[in-house]
């Protein structure tokens, strides 16, 4: 664990960037999380949700908004500590596999569609803002940030689950974008993965910081079962190949194996490949 000083001073290159069409990105964005069903890879991540809960101390009757929150894997983890859950996704889709889930362990939570940049809350509305795998993929990676920041309280907690560039999902994006190159300017989501930008943009309101290393083991039968579920329900490798032609879709699935042989710690008799992720507490300056 690495305990981070939020007064740091943080890189500044002095480039002049290149602003994206932020508005269309997301709207690109939203249709392909809309593809496939994420919630088949989603309900298979609930031990993160469960752990990131523990991190941030989530009490029972504490207020709690789970941002970008897909089927609802932090929603449910807090939820089972009794805490007053809201799950928000700007997929409604989603959030209705997540209402399921909750009804069938009869947990009671508040589901409502919402952009994790422009949060519909009042300030100071939640003792703690959670997020698994969700913020990090929004386009303009200071938005979030902010917004999770006001909705929060004082002394409030933000807790947050985020691939990292050198990891397994950090490393596919890397090879999906040889084939579809991401918008002149924009960050790589894999940046909410690396604790100088976490310090970035929550670092002059935190009042502390706290971020871990973690693994979760993607558990297939083999790489063949791993591309299969991922180009049927995945939204980004969805719409990656739906986009290229079919010599392109052979290269680009081969080069997916060869990441996923990399990885894979459990032989040739099945896969498991430990995808690393950042674990981040940031506890809200009070006042």
């Amino acid at each position: 664990m690495t305990a981070i000083d939020s007064h740091a001073p943080v890189r500044n290159d002095h480039k002049a960037p290149v602003t994206p069409d932020y508005a269309a990105i997301k709207q690109r964005q939203q249709v392909t999380w809309e593809s496939g069903d994420f919630s088949v890879i989603g309900t298979t991540l609930q031990i993160v949700g469960e752990s990131l809960a523990e991190a941030a101390d989530i009490r029972a009757g504490e207020r709690v908004l789970d941002v970008a929150a897909g089927n609802g894997n932090a929603t449910l983890a807090a939820a089972r500590r009794f805490a007053q859950v809201t799950s928000t996704d700007y997929v409604p889709a989603l959030l209705e596999k997540g209402r399921a889930r909750a009804a069938a362990e009869g947990l009671p939570v508040t589901f409502r569609v919402a952009d994790a940049e422009d949060l519909p809350f009042n300030d100071g509305t939640f003792d703690a803002a959670l997020s698994t795998f969700g913020a990090m993929f929004t386009p303009d990676h200071a938005r979030p940030a902010r917004e999770m920041l006001r909705v929060v309280r004082g002394g409030g907690r933000i807790g947050l689950a985020n691939w990292t560039p050198e990891g397994f999902i950090g490393q596919l994006f890397k090879v999906i974008g040889t084939y579809l190159p991401p918008p002149a300017g924009l960050k790589s989501p894999a940046l909410w993965g690396t604790e100088p930008h976490i310090v970035e943009l929550f670092g002059p309101r935190a009042q502390s910081i706290r971020c871990e290393r973690r693994h979760f083991n993607f558990r297939y039968r083999s790489t063949a079962h791993w591309i299969q579920i991922f180009r049927d329900y995945y939204g980004p490798t969805h719409k990656a190949f739906a986009a290229l032609d079919g010599a392109k879709q052979g290269t680009l699935e081969a080069d997916i194996v060869a990441l996923l042989e990399r990885f894979n710690v459990a032989g040739r008799d099945s896969l498991v490949v430990p995808g690393e992720y950042l674990e981040v507490v940031i506890t809200k300056q009070d006042g």
